[in-house]
């Protein structure tokens, strides 16, 4: 009998298949927060009296807190065990979610998108470090490879059930919808652990690392907003930069350890995976509004997005085939390659107000993402040390998802300037720096680059095992 790839912790089952696609389901429902209320920007706009351009603050600024406290949920894995974080992170996601639906003001929906985006932060770093303390070797890849299919499958069917929504209830109810995630944590419970470090949480840290985070989506969507959010901006990326520096330097064990970003293989490939989420929320921004503007309705513009989430379905196998048969960093620079394609063929589709050219772009776009996020978990989860596993997942998801932070701020501030299909070009170039950046990792990884010799046993069987007949 051929032997299988084992389990991290021999007496846990075999279980990668439910648990990897149930947190898929939680993924998916928090990305919906950006997906769904994507469809929703043209409505709810006018109805809270601001532009369609400062409408999509609503899903920049969910991106940045999502983005900007990846890495404290890491932290607090790292610290007192997965459970409490998820807990706090689904609370705030939901309570957020039913704050949006109901508020007053524009003002008072971008608090509760703050909020919502914060909480759910946790969903996506805990979910991979969930898989990667779980499994190992092929069933972690195929694990990963999962997740993020599942995630990006509902994601994608956020339009579709945003805009169904829309049309039966209004837009409040659309900004409801990541509520549903907490009906999935009773069934991935047993899944998680409560054992921890004890050590401190560097709150300061974190603070310093989301106002300069801030600061760079602030200028990016300056040009819709005005000189004082530049102005803004600006400030706060000149003068956290430096202090995150000397923060780092002072705490080396704090929010950004010394040991984590001073590893070449986590800020290379996290750098360059973030060009794909930046062409993911771009397209959620992009494809809704050239598309109403041009006489669609919502629930229509999610029609489109559905073979995207069918294609979603088939990426995981071809993700963690990919992962094993290149390495995580040439996976990563084809989720790059990629993801500029799709870009390329945005703009295009934009220009000429094309869907056919539009829905395209979202399925290339679709396999850009399925491919990058579970290969950039993989090359996080090889290139640390377990104990600071979590908290690398966490730092490493913080650059991933401020790229979906500047994406989406792209479309919504250069677009009033150079228009969706000239802002879609600009994205176009980031996987092609994303390219340069890999360029060291893609080098070492080289001895790689031939499938293993026992993929075709070891990695088919746990394939057919894992997968059934999905």
């Amino acid at each position: 009998m051929r032997p299988r790839s084992r389990l991290l912790t021999t007496d846990v089952p075999d279980d990668s298949r439910r648990v990897s696609l149930l947190l898929g389901l939680l993924f998916g429902l928090a990305g919906m927060g950006s997906s769904s209320a994507a469809v929703a920007l043209p409505l709810l706009g006018p109805d809270l009296g601001v532009s369609v351009g400062a409408a999509t603050w609503t899903i920049s600024l969910y991106a940045l807190m999502l983005a900007v406290t990846t890495a404290t949920y890491g932290r607090l894995a790292d610290l007192m065990g997965i459970k409490v974080p998820l807990l706090i992170g689904i609370g705030l996601m939901a309570a957020g979610a039913v704050v949006a639906a109901l508020a007053p003001t524009f003002e008072v929906l971008l608090v509760a998108r703050l909020f919502q985006g914060a909480g759910a932060a946790a969903v996506p770093t805990l979910g991979v470090a969930i898989v990667s303390a779980r499994y190992e070797n092929e069933i972690r890849g195929l694990a990963l490879g999962r997740l993020a299919g599942m995630a990006a499958a509902v994601s994608c069917l956020g339009p579709l059930i945003g805009g169904v929504v829309e049309a039966a209830f209004g837009w409040r109810a659309v900004m409801a919808l990541p509520v549903l995630g907490m009906l999935v944590v009773p069934f991935i419970w047993r899944a998680l652990t409560d054992q921890g470090t004890g050590a401190a949480l560097d709150i300061f840290g974190a603070l310093l690392v989301a106002l300069t985070a801030g600061g760079v989506v602030l200028l990016v969507q300056s040009p819709s907003s005005g000189v004082l959010v530049a102005v803004a901006g600006a400030l706060l990326l000149l003068v956290g930069t430096p202090a995150v520096t000397y923060w780092v330097r002072r705490r080396p064990d704090g929010f950004l350890p010394l040991d984590v970003i001073r590893n070449g293989t986590v800020v290379r490939c996290a750098a360059a995976a973030s060009a794909v989420p930046a062409a993911w929320f771009a397209s959620l921004i992009a494809v809704p509004a050239v598309l109403v503007a041009d006489g669609w309705e919502p629930y229509q513009v999610g029609l489109l997005l559905l073979p995207a989430a069918l294609l979603s379905l088939a990426l995981p196998r071809f993700a963690g085939w990919l992962i094993a048969t290149i390495g995580p960093a040439r996976a990563i620079g084809v989720a790059a390659a990629i993801a500029s394609v799709a870009m390329l063929i945005g703009a295009l589709g934009a220009h000429f107000v094309d869907p056919v050219l539009l829905a395209i772009s979202l399925l290339v776009v679709c396999a850009a993402f399925g491919a990058g996020q579970p290969a950039l978990g993989a090359a996080v989860g090889e290139a640390v040390h377990v104990h600071v596993r979590g908290v690398a997942l966490g730092v490493a998801t913080l650059v991933f998802m401020t790229g979906g932070s500047v994406g989406s701020a792209a479309v919504g501030g250069l677009g009033e300037l150079i228009g969706v299909d000239g802002s879609l070009l600009v994205l176009a170039v980031l996987p092609l720096l994303a390219l340069v950046a890999l360029v060291p990792e893609m080098r070492r990884s080289a001895s790689a680059a031939e499938p293993p010799a026992h993929w075709s046993e070891e990695a088919e069987d746990a394939s057919r095992s894992a997968w059934g007949s999905a």
